[in-house]
């Protein structure tokens, strides 16, 4: 658990009556058998959507790594919670639907025993005023204390403790931080995160951290993990694409976009673009958030390259080494695993079957109605993924600085097994401190009841042992007297 975490795992543990059974039955015959498995509640309230997610894991393996499982999953209809930050009762009905769900999901033995928390990202850090993200967190509060679960709170993470929870995610469940190989320990992967509003890169890193800012120290099942960590807000796949419209050639009712394909077009408001502090720098002088642009696509590789490389700072560093806009980041060291709106959009890409990743910028956007030919049900979104496939590709390559001989060493990937990838569970298990920071089943002290407790005991040993030899020596006095 990270520093600062409340030790509240054991308060989790409830009595569990174990049965052997000798013959195969069905488990709805014994009913009493789900108060042997524990369950979790994490709503994931990102920028775009809201997903919640419902673990599970057996109540006497609470401690052991790899064994929580995703038992289900829900996608909150609508926006984000920051969505409704001028309607925030609206926030917190938005989530009903799903919390119905989970209700269901969790046998009613178990509703006041599961934890259920609340997580908001990059969508609720980018609200600039204190009353309306407040107010968005106070209704989500209520609605979610009006279920009978184990409310354990709302907060807004932070872009690190965002990536560090994805980067816990993925080498749980991929086993990774008590497994061994014949070298030692089995080595960690890094993770790499897209959102809607925000990016993350964790990988464990034996170089010098330069930046304080982006080193954390975990200690995990009796290991110590130093993990590089940063998240970049606006650089998420949403806020990208309104930055791409932002940095399109001069403010005329009618322009053209080069990552978009040919014959393309598309109307949208000024306010579509420049709602939002990622952009809101960039607004005309004569800003009117109700004219309407026509743009269409003209299909240009080249052009589009330099329009996603004018979003980043490649030339400032203030250390030996950085990734962009300023911030340092160390070489690049082991495998990755890369989820959310990575997934998605290499997924998007090898569906086609036209092209490796490597080779987007040539492919992108010139070519891109040749993947309607193969999926043609994907009209409407091909636009954007050639935006965010040269994003992505540069963030990537020139960005995080993987090259032909690093970039296999990533792994696009939604899922490890049946549990998605990302930070929700990561977070469940450290507030709930499901991994210990001392090797499962190895303590190095108690709580302070438990110190009471013992010493009690001890004392009334002592007391007992000392009536016992008074009575015998008395009895050996009138022994002798006789």
């Amino acid at each position: 658990s990270t520093t600062g975490s409340p030790n509240v795992g054991n308060a989790l543990a409830a009595p569990c009556v174990f049965i052997t059974l000798s013959m195969n039955l069905p488990s709805q015959a014994f009913p009493s058998l789900s108060l042997c498995t524990q369950y979790g509640i994490v709503l994931d309230a990102g920028s775009s959507h809201t997903a919640m997610f419902v673990y599970k894991w057996p109540a006497d393996k609470e401690n052991d790594t790899g064994i929580v499982s995703q038992h289900s999953m829900c996608d909150v209809e609508g926006g984000g919670i920051s969505s409704y930050a001028e309607n925030p009762p609206a926030a917190g009905k938005s989530l009903k639907q799903c919390l119905d769900q989970a209700v269901s999901d969790v046998p009613k033995e178990r509703h006041p025993l599961t934890p259920l928390y609340l997580g908001a990202t990059a969508g609720m850090r980018l609200l600039t005023d204190p009353q309306a993200s407040d107010g968005v967190l106070s209704a989500v509060t209520s609605t979610l204390k009006s279920y009978p679960f184990d409310f354990r709170g709302a907060k807004i993470l932070s872009g690190e403790d965002e990536g560090l929870f994805g980067w816990v995610t993925a080498n749980y469940l991929l086993e990774n931080f008590i497994k061994v190989c014949p070298a030692g320990l089995k080595p960690t992967l890094g993770a790499m995160d897209l959102g809607g509003a925000s990016t993350q890169i964790t990988f464990e890193t034996q170089k010098l951290i330069e930046d304080p800012q982006n080193g954390v120290t975990l200690r995990l099942y009796g290991q110590t993990y130093k993990v590089y960590t940063h998240s970049f807000l606006c650089y998420g796949r949403d806020q990208i694409l309104r930055r791409m419209l932002s940095k399109v050639d001069g403010y005329k009712t009618s322009v053209s976009n080069p990552c978009w394909p040919k014959g393309y077009r598309r109307n949208f408001t000024l306010q579509d673009v420049y709602d939002s502090p990622c952009t809101a720098p960039e607004k005309p002088d004569s800003y009117d958030p109700q004219r309407t642009i026509n743009m269409g696509g003209s299909g240009d590789a080249a052009q589009c390259r330099l329009h996603v490389d004018s979003l980043f700072n490649f030339t400032r560093c203030g250390f030996t080494s950085c990734s962009f806009d300023g911030v340092f980041q160390p070489g690049l060291s082991g495998n990755f695993i890369a989820f959310s709106a990575f997934f998605y959009t290499v997924d998007f890409i090898q569906k086609g079957g036209l092209i490796s990743f490597l080779s987007v910028p040539s492919f992108f956007p010139a070519h891109g109605a040749k993947l309607l030919t193969k999926a043609p049900q994907l009209e409407k979104r091909l636009p954007d993924y050639c935006a965010v496939a040269n994003f992505v590709h540069l963030l990537i390559t020139k960005g995080y600085r993987f090259d032909e001989i690093s970039f296999p060493n990533i792994a696009f990937q939604k899922k490890a097994g049946d549990t998605s990838i990302g930070w929700a569970l990561g977070y469940m298990l450290n507030l709930t401190n499901m991994i210990p920071a001392d090797e499962a089943g190895f303590r190095k002290a108690a709580n302070y009841s438990s110190w009471v407790v013992l010493i009690l005991l001890f004392v009334a040993v002592i007391l007992m042992a000392l009536g016992a030899a008074f009575c015998l020596l008395r009895s050996g006095k009138q022994h002798r007297t006789m």
